[in-house]
């Protein structure tokens, strides 16, 4: 067991730093939420380690421009922009709209794509054509997005909030909402080919997407700028938006191109084919095998990540109960005061704090030593509840008759006290330990990549839910499993141990 924890150690130090340490600068880091769905970044159908998209085919093209080499660095949508000022990485991509408050905080490159927003409804509603018939009316869209601020500021809507478009369909198929506003390239992916779906009413306003890109980064910003012109004049920009079908009236204007084009919509069409086709039983298995690796590999993330932040726990929790129990009353109302805060508020916001509040104060940390800083911290507050119950369930006569034998205090507590406590507190541990394989899950909105995340993006990029949400579970339950059994094997060791002890008495 402990070979097995050091080797874990030693490929979770690695995996730490990697990705986020590049030295090279002819790299160029960019973000995105590869669960922002198709055509903007999303895995491919046919290859799922692979992540594909029309700012992906832009991103390649600008660092093409610049002699650069492309890296991604995975982030939550809504988080896009305060990774930004982490220095997690160099620039954000991902549908993201150039408006006067965000233009507050970082520097917008020209605008590589515009569009409009779409209203989208089901095939047999015919009472929504327009904004205004959403009055009264459940209405979905992504969170933080224009059409969220649209459908607000019409007033009298419902709205419902998603951390991603397709949730908003699901939704709208499952009776909750009415109708989504969404841009008009998400409506055209997800919903113009569907027959469960229909676009209705005019475009809705004007959508700009530009890059994001620190204030500071001057340079940066003007050689992204001069690529954009560079693959703009080339053709290049208007042949990427054509292969995803994606070229329409606003770019002509924009880029001042109105000629005809003979550039087939291929990958919009690779795109349909994935998703238009009923897949028999053994096509299905086949899909669900091709997961495997990506699912293996996040699988690995998460247990890794798992490991460490238990044996955080263990170790600190175990000395925050000590010094409640034992320590004076100064430093033991301070053990209280943090086992109260930190079980207390939730852990998602004990998360978000260590990775972009610290950095403030000149603590910038990995998405992975955060994590585990952060799950660790917080699980230690329970282990030390369960430590200071296995402290109390030894009788305090033991701590006596130690001491009246020539023991210090120390040693009674090291040789006689711990030994039957930690034994006592075993069970509790071990669930303590699969809960918190289960809780990594939240670790996603400080980007890192684990199952759950995993299970986002494919679950989304085919629309199945059910089959993938299946083999995710059975991964969590296998990786919970060991821990299970070895927990089982050493309590029926101590249990023999102990009444060996009692029948030698």
């Amino acid at each position: 067991m402990k070979n097995y924890l050091k080797i874990c150690l030693i490929f979770l130090i690695f995996l730490s730093f990697h990705d986020y340490s590049f030295a090279n600068k002819k790299i160029l880091r960019w973000a995105a939420d590869a669960e922002g769905n198709a055509p903007y970044i999303f895995q491919d159908p046919k290859v799922p380690i692979n992540n594909i998209g029309f700012e992906v085919d832009i991103v390649n093209a600008i660092c093409k421009e610049l002699d650069r080499t492309p890296v991604f660095v995975q982030n939550q949508w809504d988080g896009l922009i305060p990774g930004l000022y982490r220095k997690d990485y160099d620039i954000a991509i991902n549908g993201l709209e150039i408006t006067e408050d965000r233009k507050q905080k970082v520097l917008f490159s020209k605008p590589y794509y515009l569009t409009f927003e779409q209203l989208v409804v089901l095939q047999n509603e015919n009472r929504i054509n327009s904004l205004a018939d959403l009055v009264g009316r459940k209405a979905g869209a992504l969170k933080n997005s224009l059409a969220e601020r649209i459908l607000l500021a019409k007033g009298g809507i419902e709205v419902r909030s998603y951390e991603g478009e397709v949730n908003a369909f699901q939704d709208m198929l499952n009776g909750r909402i009415d109708a989504c506003l969404v841009d008009a390239p998400i409506a055209l992916y997800y919903a113009a080919w569907n027959p469960q779906y229909k676009l209705v009413g005019q475009p809705i306003g004007e959508i700009s997407y530009g890059i994001a890109i620190r204030k500071e980064d001057t340079t940066l910003y003007n050689d992204i700028n001069r690529a954009i012109d560079k693959i703009s004049k080339s053709g290049e920009l208007r042949k990427i938006l054509e292969q995803w079908n994606l070229w329409n009236y606003m770019m002509a204007i924009y880029l001042d191109d109105k000629s005809e084009s003979n550039i087939p919509p291929t990958k919009y069409e690779a795109y349909l084919a994935a998703q238009g086709r009923e897949l028999d039983f053994w096509e299905q298995m086949e899909r669900y095998v091709s997961f495997l690796p990506v699912f293996g590999q996040a699988a690995l993330v998460t247990l890794g990540l798992s490991v460490v932040s238990m044996l955080v726990a263990i170790i600190f929790g175990l000395f925050v109960a000590l010094v409640r129990v034992y320590a004076p009353p100064p430093f033991s109302k301070l053990a209280v005061m943090y086992i109260e805060v930190i079980r207390g508020t939730p852990l998602l916001i004990q998360l978000l704090i260590i990775f972009y509040t610290l950095p403030t104060f000149g603590i910038n940390l990995t998405p992975f030593w955060a994590a585990v800083i952060g799950l660790g911290l917080n699980y230690a507050a329970y282990e030390a509840e369960n430590y200071r119950a296995g402290l109390f369930s030894v009788h305090k006569g033991q701590m006596e008759a130690a001491i009246s034998l020539g023991m210090t205090k120390s040693q009674a507590l090291r040789h006689i006290i711990l030994p039957q406590a930690l034994r006592l507190v075993l069970p509790p541990v071990t669930n303590d330990f699969i809960s918190l394989l289960k809780d990594s899950s939240l670790v996603s909105v400080i980007t890192m990549v684990e199952l759950t995340k995993v299970y986002n993006y494919i679950a989304s990029t085919y629309f199945d839910f059910f089959g993938t949400g299946i083999i995710v579970a059975i991964i969590y339950l296998l990786l919970g499993l060991p821990f299970v059994k070895f927990s089982r094997m050493a309590e029926k060791k101590f249990n023999i141990d102990k009444s060996k002890s009692m029948m030698n008495v």
